[in-house]
Parts: C-alpha cells; sequence; structure tokens
C-alpha cells in the first residue's frame, strides 16, 4: 500500500516547529472577523476561486468569485441561486452536503459555519421539521450568519458562538455533522472529534470536507501564521485521522482523497504549491447505534 492510501509521510504531522494553542485561535479568529467585516465591501480576501479562503486582488467581483469557487467545489448553480445574500464567502475545499445525505426533519450542526452558506443548504434539505446549528468562533462572523439568516427568512437554522472543540450543543441531540475546511484549522482535532461524537445520537454520522496532508508540510510553514490561517499548514496525515476518528468512538470510517482537489488546491499559495502536499478529502464516520441493556 502506497504512502498516499495510508497518510504516512514517514514523519508527525505536529511538527515541534507549530504555532501554540492560543496563538492559532488568534490568527484564524482575527482572519475570519475581517473575512466577515469585508463582505459585501468588495475588499474580501474571499473574492476568487480556488481556496480554503481565496487570494486576494483578484479581478472578479466578489460574487463571480465566490460562485465560480463553489462551482469548483462541487455545489450546483442551483445551490448557489437557492441561497441570499453574503452567506457563500468562496470558502470551503468540497461539499459536505454531497456526503450527508440529509433527510427531512433532521438536525444536523455545522462545525465553523462561517457565513451560513451549508447551514443554509442543509436547511432546505432538512425542512421546517428539521433544524440546523451553526457554531463559529468568530463573533463577527456569528453576526454576518444571523444578518444572511434573516435575508434569507430561515425558522430553522440556529448560529451559536463557540468553539469546535466545545460545542454549545447538548449531549445526543444531532442527527448529522458537517463542516468544510474547518477541522484543518482546530489545535486540537481530536477534541473535535469527542466532541462530535458526544452530540450525535446513536447512529448519527459526520460528513465533513477537508484537506489532508499525503506528503511533509515544508519547513516553516507550520509556524507561519498566514499558512495556518489559510488551511494549509495545519492538516493531518489520512492515517492521524483514521485513528483520532476511532478513539472517538466513530466506526465505519471512511477518508478518500479527491484527486480532481489539485486544480484549485495548487492556486492557494502564491509562493508554494501546496498540492504538492496537500488534498481534499471526503471524511465519514458514524457512531455506532444504541445497545439493549
Amino acid at each position: 500500500m502506497s504512502d498516499f492510501e495510508t497518510g504516512d509521510t514517514g514523519k508527525t504531522d505536529e511538527a515541534d516547529e507549530s504555532l501554540d494553542d492560543p496563538t492559532q485561535r488568534r490568527i484564524v479568529r482575527e482572519r475570519y472577523a475581517r473575512i466577515a467585516a469585508e463582505a459585501g465591501t468588495g475588499k474580501s480576501e474571499c473574492s476568487s476561486p480556488g481556496s480554503c479562503c481565496a487570494d486576494e486582488g483578484a479581478e472578479e467581483t466578489e460574487t463571480e468569485g465566490a460562485a465560480e469557487t463553489a462551482a469548483q467545489l462541487g455545489y450546483s448553480r442551483g445551490d448557489v441561486e437557492s441561497v441570499q445574500g453574503e452567506a457563500n464567502l468562496g470558502l470551503g475545499c468540497g461539499n459536505p452536503q454531497a456526503l450527508a445525505s440529509l433527510t427531512e426533519g433532521e438536525t444536523v450542526v455545522d462545525l465553523g459555519s462561517g457565513g451560513g452558506f451549508d447551514c443554509f443548504l442543509a436547511a432546505q434539505q432538512v425542512g421546517e421539521t428539521g433544524q440546523v446549528i451553526g457554531v463559529d468562533m468568530t463573533p463577527k462572523m456569528v453576526e454576518k450568519a444571523r444578518e444572511n439568516a434573516r435575508e434569507n427568512e430561515t425558522v430553522n437554522v440556529d448560529f451559536r458562538l463557540g468553539e469546535i472543540e466545545h460545542l454549545p450543543v447538548a449531549d445526543e441531540t444531532v442527527d448529522v455533522i458537517i463542516s468544510n475546511c474547518v477541522v484543518n484549522l482546530s489545535p486540537d482535532k481530536p477534541q473535535v472529534f469527542q466532541e462530535s461524537f458526544r452530540v450525535l445520537r446513536p447512529g448519527g454520522r459526520l460528513a465533513i470536507s477537508d484537506v489532508v496532508l499525503t506528503a511533509d508540510v515544508p519547513d516553516g510553514l507550520r509556524a507561519d501564521p498566514d499558512s495556518v490561517a489559510t488551511c494549509v499548514a495545519g492538516a493531518t496525515t489520512i492515517g492521524r485521522l483514521e485513528e483520532m476518528l476511532t478513539d472517538a468512538g466513530f466506526e465505519h470510517v471512511d477518508i478518500s482523497p479527491k484527486d480532481d482537489s489539485e486544480q484549485f488546491i495548487r492556486e492557494w499559495d502564491d509562493e508554494v504549491d501546496v498540492s504538492e502536499f496537500l488534498v481534499s478529502a471526503s471524511i465519514t464516520g458514524r457512531k455506532p447505534e444504541a445497545t439493549g441493556e
């Protein structure tokens, strides 16, 4: 079996040079607060296709750039046009909606919900009898998402301020966990999966899109604030992610790299071809069904 399949890069993915946890949280919060504040001003860092948050200085308008990014990530034109306002900020590395197979009446939690784009799409699928909870640690982003909720006139979406390592959600109340290129930003990924497991009902499922390591991160990137905040330096190997999910209690874990993600991932950095060590992946798992006493 190849290193790509196992996720083994030959080194631990938590290098000594990594930023400490408080610093990592601070730089991520500051960056996404800036993105939320700049949405709709024409100054957004997410105005062009091709990244967890696209490069600065693109010629496209924010709307055009975000729509093009969404198409690259697997969203349909109907998905984009069905959500009003500034919910689609051009963020992400995949389409968790395609993995989740949501049904009417389900309760969904979106880890790192941003402007609410995935939440609003999920709300359409679960209907008025379902509920969608978006959790984000950036106050300005939660405020932006709530504005978008009013514009979209949604009644079944609730945006909550909180860290994905400490979800503001009760035990065993959720059917599905979704997320789009956010877990890589966490300095404590095992805790993210433990929290996801806690809030899921027995039989509940996790369906997220994120980036995974396929080779060693170049020297210096793990300690570079911009690389951490733009989803370049915080990724983990497939093997380590499988271990985290299994340790948290998930079964039927599947992590499937998306070969076609190379096209947009290589645009994430002007100086380094990050597609040489990063790939987008679909990550799924299920909480075991309850067993009778």
